[in-house]
């Protein structure tokens, strides 16, 4: 797995984290007023995630590749579609749909084909 996904996905169990240790610290009398701590800490926690990310894509030399729709996926034969559909009509297809509604524009006249 990609550095820059892990550290992705670190930010909402980082932030879960800094609520509930600041809960406990305003819970124990320790800190007063949690949300006067929350905000300042929440940002630069995000601002420490995004430099943390950047590093990441700096040094693994861009962002991943994920496979997508349409994509082949990796180790995949370059020749196949994985949805076993072809990924874009065949001429055969756009002239039955044509003949198809020229058919249907006969009927609708009330014209036999």
């Amino acid at each position: 797995m990609s550095h820059y996904v892990m550290i992705h996905r670190l930010r909402g169990p980082a932030i879960l984290l800094l609520i509930g240790g600041l809960a406990l610290l305003d819970q124990t009398g320790v800190i007063h007023h949690f949300w006067g701590w929350f905000w300042p800490l929440l940002l630069i926690m995000l601002g420490l995630f995004m430099l943390a990310e950047r590093a990441a894509l700096a040094a693994e030399g861009g962002y991943p590749v994920w496979p997508y729709p349409g994509q082949p996926y990796p180790g995949s034969y370059p020749g196949t579609n994985p949805g076993g559909a072809p990924p874009y009509p065949t001429a055969d297809s756009s002239t039955n749909a044509s003949a198809s509604a020229e058919e249907f524009a006969k009927n609708s006249q009330g014209e036999k084909s």
